[in-house]
């Protein structure tokens, strides 16, 4: 059963028989003593409860409403309904136990669909998918118990709505889990969009997320779809959100919280249903802290935290990255496997890798072209870990039969190598700004 608590009956009535008419068992109270006695004595599946009532409108009776069903009932969800202007008590809501939070006036698919979602986290804790064949890894090479971990996360969330958190470092594989959550969700056939949020500048913001219409702006020449608006009925997933700057920020939250936008130059709200995918290698918690990063956003995107282990916390996995990587720079240069010595794999499992799995699979490559040989032993992965500038300049492609294109691309890997995939550092070391790069890297389809 679904309790509703809200003094406002009209409020009640509606959402009561919005739930009925979606199938849910309801039960709705107008008061905190009456929620109370039924959380005492009735077994819930969720909780829908107003943050304010008519005796307080600070929200304080709320709060302790929630802090008392949570002893009651622990283990069952509550999401909370709160105005946009109260969204900082909905916020100390979400700290004092609650699921999620709705605000005022709320669009009934989209809160049902969060209802729904809850349900399906809430529920007994299904068998791990990920090592059946139902499960699809999206090429996520591992075995250790580091990795099986988040595998398992990912395949109970993806067949939610639940909007995903995914931390780690910078090469530890954040996009390919983003796109194993989609590619495993009923999403799947719909568009997976990625956004690189840290190449994206203030100026730009809204008309790359949510699109323009002909003549909004000097150069406006044809209207053009946002990210946003690619993504309807499939996932976006944000990377690198820790970069937006507190203007976006609040933008960005109006939309992940309403699900509607407006293209520049178009004052009619256009909605839009996507299931939100966010990452990171910021310290969040501590940029809320700092006030940085705006502490109801954070709310709004870490229902699901995944942390991504870095590669020197699966060391077990090295030698099956190292077969994959092989076999795969193999396949791309028509050449046979090499084999690779027993005396190469321990060591390689001993190295410490600060840019985890990308920096294994570059030096995987570079050993395979600068020794060129059937075998390779510890010294070849040595001399290729740390090269000397003829070694960098063995890397490069030969200018004989090589395009503009191949030098660029040539440059542009090189560069985020160098720099551990800092997409600022490399562009000011190419001579070109930070939105460039990030361009240049879709032409090419390098990911970070």
């Amino acid at each position: 059963m679904i309790l509703i608590v809200d003094d406002d009956k009209s409020i009640r009535l509606s959402l009561g028989v919005l739930l009925k008419r979606s199938g849910y068992d309801v039960e709705a109270v107008g008061s905190p003593d009456e929620a109370l006695d039924i959380v005492r004595s009735t077994p819930l599946q969720l909780i829908l409860m107003d943050m304010n009532f008519s005796r307080a409108t600070t929200g304080e009776e709320g709060i302790e409403l929630l802090r008392k069903c949570k002893i009651f009932q622990p283990a069952v969800p509550v999401i909370l309904i709160t105005a946009w202007g109260s969204i900082p008590l909905a916020v100390e809501g979400m700290q004092s136990g609650a699921f999620d939070f709705i605000t005022k006036p709320w669009n009934n698919h989209l809160l049902l669909q969060r209802i729904d979602t809850a349900l399906q986290l809430n529920s007994a804790p299904q068998q791990a998918q990920h090592a059946s064949g139902s499960f699809n890894r999206c090429g996520i090479i591992g075995k250790s118990a580091a990795l099986c971990g988040v595998l398992d996360t990912v395949a109970r969330v993806a067949p939610t709505d639940a909007p995903v958190l995914i931390l780690g470092e910078n090469g530890t594989g954040k996009e390919m889990i983003a796109q194993a959550i989609h590619t495993n969700s009923p999403r799947s056939k719909q568009p997976f969009v990625m956004v690189n949020l840290g190449g994206i500048s203030q100026s730009l913001f809204e008309s790359e997320m949510f699109g323009h219409t002909k003549g909004a702006f000097t150069g406006a020449v044809a209207a053009r779809k946002g990210r946003f608006e690619m993504a309807d009925k499939g996932t976006i997933f944000l990377d690198e959100i820790g970069d937006l700057d507190p203007a976006s920020q609040v933008k960005m939250l109006r939309v992940l919280q309403q699900h509607t936008f407006e293209p520049l130059g178009d004052s009619k709200p256009r909605k839009v249903d996507i299931r939100v995918v966010c990452a990171t290698n910021a310290d969040l918690p501590a940029m809320v802290a700092a006030r940085t990063f705006r502490e109801d956003l954070y709310y709004r995107i870490n229902l699901i935290t995944l942390r991504l282990p870095p590669l020197r916390e699966r060391r077990e996995d090295i030698p099956l990255l190292v077969n994959h990587f092989a076999r795969e720079n193999a396949r791309l240069a028509g050449i046979s496997v090499p084999e690779i010595t027993a005396d190469a794999m321990q060591w390689l499992t001993r190295q410490p890798f600060p840019g985890n799995i990308r920096e294994l699979k570059n030096l995987v490559e570079r050993t395979m072209i600068v020794s060129g040989a059937d075998i390779l032993d510890t010294a070849d992965f040595e001399r290729s870990a740390a090269p000397t500038d003829s070694n960098a300049n063995a890397n490069a492609p030969s200018l004989e039969g090589a395009t503009l294109d191949d030098l660029e691309r040539a440059a542009i890997t090189n560069a985020l190598e160098k720099y551990d995939g800092n997409l600022s550092k490399a562009a000011e070391a190419l001579g070109i700004t930070r939105q460039s790069l990030y361009r240049r890297m879709e032409k090419f389809g390098i990911s970070q």
